[in-house]
């Protein structure tokens, strides 16, 4: 499991900014033998038309947001085309997914998809609702180290936590990037945006969203919006609420102190 002292390096450190791009992919129909399947080819699409170093998805994206659906081992087979298309790209693209561990505990979990295969690297620390009956919350804040960037890695209701955001800027990290799902609707998007512009001014760092847009799971709808925002609250570039819509940008160390 990574841990926040010695986080998981996914390349040597390269000049220049790093290339992000959040996308809100079309969501397969839930509790299908495809559910997965699709997905993983809507994703590897993505992957290929972001043509960015780093892509970023929602929460449970492989799995749309169903709380029943089983948990996804990161070297099921299905997963080949999303790493197929990271080779291409040389990219790494950060995924939902459930996950269950060797002793039986389940997780919802991000998931870093390379060239070489998917790992888990950080599994949601504040579940919400029903999410309890079934998942054991994550540990500690995880910090994913790419390019000589260091990203701090959130799940939905963690980066509606204040603290959450708290405890990984102390680790020393350049970017906040959360995988979210948040309702449709003017207000659910003036709290999403609320959340990620608070946690750049409060802590002098990118954040990087990527959300659900229109059906996932057991949600009928959602409320798009993904983006990036620069240190201290500016936004950089944001989707529209439709379902399939992806942007870009880049992301620079920001030059705080770091571990």
């Amino acid at each position: 499991m990574p841990s926040s002292a010695n986080p998981p390096v996914l390349a040597r450190p390269v000049p220049g900014p790093l290339t992000v791009a959040v996308a809100q992919p079309v969501c397969a129909a839930a509790r299908r033998p495809d559910t997965v399947s699709e997905n993983v080819a809507l994703h590897a699409e993505a992957v290929r038309e972001a043509g960015t170093r780093l892509v970023v998805f929602p929460e449970l994206s492989l799995t749309g947001y169903d709380l029943a659906a089983p948990a996804v081992d990161p070297a099921d087979a299905r997963l080949a085309p999303l790493v197929a298309a990271c080779a291409a790209a040389g990219a790494v693209a950060l995924v939902g997914a459930p996950v269950v561990e060797a002793d039986g505990r389940e997780s919802i979990a991000t998931l870093a998809v390379t060239g070489e295969g998917a790992e888990v690297v950080y599994r949601k620390m504040r579940l919400h609702g029903a999410e309890v009956e079934r998942f054991t919350p994550g540990g500690k804040p995880v910090v994913l180290e790419l390019d000589g960037l260091r990203l701090g890695l959130a799940v939905c209701a963690d980066a509606a936590d204040p603290t959450h955001a708290e405890e990984t800027a102390a680790l020393g990290i350049d970017a906040y990037v959360a995988s979210t799902l948040y309702g449709p609707g003017a207000a659910q998007a003036e709290r999403r945006d609320g959340h990620v512009r608070d946690r750049a001014a409060a802590h002098g760092v990118w954040c990087v969203l990527a959300t659900c847009a229109g059906a996932t799971g057991e949600y009928p709808d959602s409320s798009g919006g993904s983006g990036v925002w620069a240190p201290g609250g500016g936004l950089v570039a944001q989707a529209g609420t439709a379902p399939g819509e992806l942007v870009r940008a880049e992301v620079a160390r920001t030059g705080l102190p770091r571990q």
